[in-house]
């Protein structure tokens, strides 16, 4: 069996939540992230997850070589 091309590796990969969203702990962010870094409160190399619960925003910040690297980050949100 050669498998069918209902869900195509290439589906699988890029963000699953965009900037401004809320998220909880443990939730996936992105898969086969190679663009996007992770940040505070996020961990992951090539799959990225949430720490903790809270809102998704992106920084941008330049390396020693030039480089502009985009980071996901999660503000965390405030305990009632």
């Amino acid at each position: 069996m050669t498998g069918g091309k209902k869900t195509p590796r290439e589906d699988r990969r890029g963000i699953k939540i965009c900037g401004g969203q809320k998220v909880e702990t443990g939730k996936i962010i992105g898969r086969s992230m190679s663009l996007y870094k992770a940040g505070k409160n996020v961990s992951g190399i090539n799959t990225l997850f949430a720490l903790c619960d809270g809102t998704i925003y992106f920084s941008k910040k330049k390396t020693s070589h030039g480089r502009v690297r985009t980071y996901i980050n999660i503000m965390p949100a405030k305990k009632a």
